[in-house]
Order: structure tokens, then sequence, then C-alpha cells
């Protein structure tokens, strides 16, 4: 009876402990998003006269795409350090917008990487449940236990490539700007995602780009330009999570 006590004891005492550290069986992660980009600069747009709290200028035509890929390491269970790398392009016209008599546009080709900190404001149960970590998922019943809810913010550079039509062109070549170049940017965005299986996790993510330059689109106005061109991604995300091997790095092991 003692002994059969004793183990119980054991059992008990033993199964949280291990629980507690299942996160540290997969610190590293590998992920990728693909979503729409849309870009705020110095062409297109509506006057603020014309457009209550920029609503108006989130058109279809100024709306293209981006591809992200990312390697993750959990420092804690609460904190991620990640590197990100983006491709995607921005565009920009004044065909709708308060400024349609000019005619400028651009298309803009970027390449971003970036260091970033999440941070994890909410974190989901099943991470924590043993039956979860051996592979049994907890279906859609268990979904608002499934998910994460997270904040990032970091730093990196943008290096871009600006195709002007002919009109924008010829304004540039007369100012002698470039259509290209290099700045810094700043992230910040929030993210949630669902964790569907020990392997994997599925998700959304939105995040704004504060840059440094105000010539992404290659066209700057010195009168009516008070800030830096930004840019914003909507990206749908999968992630997979690989096993940390014997010595603290990742396992590719299935």
């Amino acid at each position: 009876m003692k002994r059969s006590v004793l183990i119980i004891l054991l059992f008990c005492l033993v199964v949280p402990l291990s629980e507690a550290q299942l996160w540290k069986m997969r610190k590293f992660e590998v992920s990728a998003g693909l979503g729409p980009s849309l870009f705020f600069g110095d062409i297109g747009g509506f006057s603020k006269t014309k457009n209550i709290l920029g609503l108006r200028d989130m058109s279809f035509l100024q709306t293209r795409f981006d591809l992200n890929l990312n390697l993750k390491y959990r420092i804690t269970q609460e904190i991620n350090a990640r590197f990100s790398l983006t491709y995607g392009l921005l565009h920009a016209t004044d065909a709708r917008g308060s400024n349609e008599a000019r005619g400028f546009e651009a298309s803009i080709s970027i390449v971003e990487p970036a260091l970033i900190g999440e941070y994890y404001f909410i974190k989901n149960m099943a991470e924590d449940s043993y039956l979860f970590s051996k592979g049994r998922r907890t279906g859609f019943g268990g979904l608002f236990k499934s998910l994460d809810f997270y904040a990032f913010t970091g730093i990196g550079g943008l290096v871009y490539f600006v195709r002007p039509n002919d009109k924008l062109n010829d304004k540039l070549v007369s100012d002698g700007i470039e259509t290209g170049g290099l700045t810094a940017i700043i992230p910040v965005g929030i993210g949630s995602s669902l964790v569907f299986s020990p392997n994997f996790n599925f998700g959304v993510e939105i995040g704004g780009r504060y840059s440094f330059s105000d010539k992404l689109d290659g066209y700057t106005s010195k009168q009516y330009s008070r800030s830096n061109d930004v840019y914003y991604f909507f990206n749908f995300t999968i992630t997979y999570k690989m096993k940390t091997g014997p010595h603290g790095l990742p396992s590719f092991r299935l």
C-alpha cells in the first residue's frame, strides 16, 4: 500500500516537471509566410481633408504581395529570437487619389533582412499537455486552448529597386534621384498562431515597417511630405518545429 502511494506521488511530481520542459525539446523553428503588401508613400493617396484615418488609401491598386522566410530560436517559453528574410513587391500610383493629373506610378521590388524579437503575451495550453507532446492533437474542441498571441519588433535593412513610369522617370532624372537604394527599417506588429501538432503551427501576422527613407517610391514631395515611407504585410504563416539535439542544436530527424 505504501509503495503504491509513493509511486503515485512520484508520478504526480515528475509529469508536471517534464511537461514544463517540453518546449525545450523543440527550440528551433522554421516558418514561411505569404500574403498581400500595402505601401504608403508620396505617390497616390488622398489628402488628409478627404481621407479620415487614411482608410481611403487602402486600395486594390496599391496591393502587391510578399514572401517571408524565418528561422526562430525559443529563448524562453514566452520569448523568441527570429531572423527574417522577406522578398516583396510594393506599388504606388496616382491613378486613384488627390493627384490623378500628376500621373506618377512606381513598382518597387524589396529585399528585407531583419532581426526580430517576439513576445507571447498569451500562450497556448496544448504544449503543456503530455499527450499532445506525443502527437495527440486537441482537435477543434480545444481551439482556444491551442492559440498563441504575440507582439514583435526589431530592426532590419531594406534594399529597394524602383521601376517608374515615364512621367515619374522624367521627374527623377531632372531631380537627379536614384531609382533604388539601401535604408534601415523598424518592423512592428502582432500575430496569432494555432498549435496544430507538436511539429506544425498555422497562423496569421500583420506587421508594419517604418522606413528611415522617404524615397522608397523614388519620389518625395518637399512641400507636402512630413514623414518617411511605411509599408505593411498581412501574412498567412506555417511553422515547422525542429527537435532539439543532444548538444542544443537543431535535429533534422523526424
